[in-house]
């Protein structure tokens, strides 16, 4: 698998030494199994999801540059495509191949959704295997995922399942399933058709402006990690755990500064952190 270096993901521009010591990564720089599996797990419960610039109404830029400042330098999270384009970055600086994919957010609903879920699959140089690298959903998975059907996996009690269909047409999409409580969910599903940056920019447009996007009108973040997943939706404040339980509690107003700051890793300015707070009142 090549990548398509006309439309290349600008990895000669992203600051690397940055990025790495954003995410706390201090394994070897070469294109391997290994290292990939460091890369996805040090960025996925480093860096949080968040789509506070699109309730805003700031512009979300998709240009390593821009995603690196907001991202890498300051400190903040972002939404799939801003994960993916900055991943995929790192991913070419170091040399792996990949081809950047679209998904549809499923969530356990058969209602046909626009493809607007960003995500890779990756080869490493000492491994033949094709990998999923699903870093922008914001509840993981911790480490890359096999794309092979029937996998399942196990990242320290959060469970993943892949499997193959097959539609009339005779154009295999993959499915990818989440263990929740009450059993599996399939949690998106997406087809091997490549992606490019431009692609990107245009389903990320949509995300962050339509009006019938959720995630232009209401606040949302997620933080990451082996032991919990934090999920902020709108005040509602969710604590999931691998085992199934969670906690559930309302977030007010006066206190969603520092509820970001401690526990989801997003330190806002003094004046977007009124405006969020102003549109929970």
């Amino acid at each position: 698998m090549q990548t398509d270096r006309t439309h290349g993901w600008n990895g000669d521009l992203l600051d690397l030494d940055a990025y790495l010591d954003r995410i706390g990564y201090t394994g070897e720089r070469a294109p391997t199994r290994e290292a990939l599996r460091g890369l996805q797990r040090a960025h996925v419960t480093s860096i949080p999801f968040e789509n506070f610039n699109a309730v805003l109404g700031i512009p979300i830029l998709l240009d390593v540059e821009a995603v690196q400042d907001k991202l890498v330098r300051a400190r903040r999270g972002g939404y799939c495509y801003e994960h993916a384009v900055l991943f995929a970055a790192a991913l070419e600086r170091l040399g792996f191949e990949f081809t950047a994919l679209s998904g549809r957010v499923t969530l356990g609903s058969d209602k046909i959704l626009p493809a607007t879920h960003a995500l890779l699959a990756v080869t490493a140089a000492d491994d033949e295997r094709l990998w999923l690298c699903d870093v922008g959903f914001g509840s993981g998975p911790l480490e890359p995922i096999e794309l092979a059907d029937g996998v399942e996996t196990d990242f320290e009690g959060w469970r993943f399942r892949m499997k193959r269909r097959r539609a009339s047409s005779g154009i295999d999409s993959w499915w990818l399933f989440q263990y929740r409580a009450d059993g599996w969910e399939h949690r998106h599903t997406f087809t091997m058709n490549p992606q490019y940056t431009i692609d990107y920019v245009v389903g990320s447009h949509y995300v962050a402006t339509h009006a019938r996007s959720p995630f232009s009108r209401r606040l949302f973040a997620q933080q990451f990690g082996a032991a919990h997943h934090h999920r902020l939706d709108a005040t509602t404040w969710t604590t999931f755990r691998p085992d199934g339980s969670y906690t559930e509690r309302k977030v007010e107003p006066a206190e969603l500064g520092r509820v970001l700051g401690e526990e989801f890793g997003i330190v806002l300015g003094a004046e977007d952190l009124a405006r969020l707070r102003d549109g929970l009142d």
